[in-house]
Formats: structure tokens, sequence, C-alpha cells
């Protein structure tokens, strides 16, 4: 049984979303409306279905393929601006039996330069309505290990507490033994927190274990807290919490062990 709260929403589960959705390519607003759907495909996270009438219709182009889903029959569509080109970028929902997503479209993430909701740029993919992300302060002392070398020691960590997933203890920098860290070029990004500024490797001996710390230098505002300090993945650390070492949770980030 896992120690924090799942995600529960079902597949193909449909709500409003009360905010202003907007897509942006090559500079130029491709679909802006008021009136977009969070579809969930999958339980984790939803995505935005747009009516088709709140997109530019110049911009898209048949591909002349349909394909099926539990959603509904959809027509394949590419985006095209002047030269940039998005092949299947757009699927268009012609006939759905679930209430309201007939006539909708759901974009590639990806096939666009930036998605807004109101006036703040959102990564990766929608933010699900149900789910909490909080950063609070803590006097719990942490310490990390890894094949019972100690890599950081804090008395004060920021926790954070995300829906879905394990809790993540982030560290001031002063408290890390950053001997046994190597910084690469690894850069990701969260609809939460925003893009990172670092990623670290640990070397243990003459092994490498790649990309197991990063931090946020420049959070969203909503995890100000985060700024500057650094986490560690619970999956492939030790980590002691009040002195307890926590066992090492299973999650999309790591299934199994290497």
């Amino acid at each position: 049984m896992i120690d924090y709260p799942g995600v529960i929403v079902p597949v193909n589960h449909v709500e409003p979303v009360p905010r202003r959705i907007r897509a942006v390519l090559a500079g130029e607003t491709v679909l802006d409306t008021t009136r977009a759907r969070y579809v969930w495909e999958w339980s984790n996270y939803p995505q935005y279905y747009i009516p088709a009438d709140d997109i530019r219709p110049d911009l898209l182009t048949s591909e002349d393929r349909t394909q099926h889903s539990s959603r509904g029959t959809v027509e394949v569509y590419g985006l095209r601006l002047g030269e940039v080109h998005r092949p299947r970028a757009a699927k268009v929902l012609l006939d759905s039996p679930i209430d309201g997503l007939s006539g909708t479209v759901r974009f590639d993430w990806a096939a666009v330069d930036a998605w807004f909701e109101e006036d703040e740029q959102v990564f990766v993919h929608p933010r699900n309505p149900y789910a909490r992300v909080d950063a609070l302060r803590s006097t719990r002392p942490v310490r990390v290990e890894l094949e019972g070398i100690v890599l950081a020691e804090a008395a004060s960590p920021v926790m954070v507490f995300e829906t879905g997933l394990p809790t993540r203890y982030y560290l001031d920098r002063s408290q890390i033994d950053f001997g046994h860290l190597i910084a690469t070029d690894t850069v990701t990004a969260c609809p939460y927190k925003g893009t990172t500024s670092g990623y670290w490797s640990i070397r243990i001996g003459e092994q490498v274990h790649r990309d197991l710390a990063w931090a946020y230098d420049f959070p969203t505002r909503q995890l100000l807290p985060i700024a500057g300090l650094v986490a560690f993945y619970n999956e492939r650390v030790d980590l002691f919490v009040d002195g307890q070492l926590l066992e090492r949770p299973t999650t999309s980030f790591f299934r199994s062990e290497e």
C-alpha cells in the first residue's frame, strides 16, 4: 500500500475548464477558448478538448486518416502556419458517445510552441484540477544515502506533497555533499513547479547513477519555497526522515530497479 494520496479520477471523465485556454505557434494564436473541456484519457491528468469553432480553421490540414478510441472516431489533422508544419497535430472528434465531446479537437501538446491558462504559461500537460501540490517547511530531519554513503543531511527541509506522488524532500545546497554529485545537462519541466535549472548524477566508486537529483532555481510562484533547493529521487536513494528509513516507492519515473 502506498503512503501518499493516489489519483482517483476515472478514464474518460469530463469536466468544464473554467479558465481561458490559448495555444501559440510561430507567434500566432492557434486557438482561444473559454469553452474547453478537461478529458481524462488516463487517470493521472487530463487533456484539453477544444470546440472546433474556437480554433483557426485555416491552420488545420486534413491528413485523410481516421482513428478509433473509447471516446469515438477521430479524424487526424496537421497544423500548418506559413512554412511551419506539424503533422498529426490534432484529432477532431467527429462523433462521441460521451456527452459534449462531439466536434471537439484534441491537440498534441508539443504541436504548438506554448500553452496558456489565462495569461500564465503551462508546461508539459494541463494541470489537474483534482491535484494538490503543496510546499511546506519542516523541522523533521532528513538524511539521504546511497550504498551507505551520506549525500545530504538537513535539519529543515521543504517537503513537497503532490497528489499521486511520494513526498519529495528539498534540501539546502549547503547541506549536500557535492563531492559525489556530477552536474548534467538534463532539463525537465513540470506543470506545477516549472522548468528545472539543474540536474545531478551521483558517483559512488566507479558507478554513476544518472540524474537522481534536481533543482528549480526559478519555480512557479506557488512553489517558491523550493527555489534553489535540491531534491533526490526517493525511488533510487535511501531516505531517512526523523531517523526512520523510508521504503523506496515505485512510480512512473522508476517502475523497477535497473
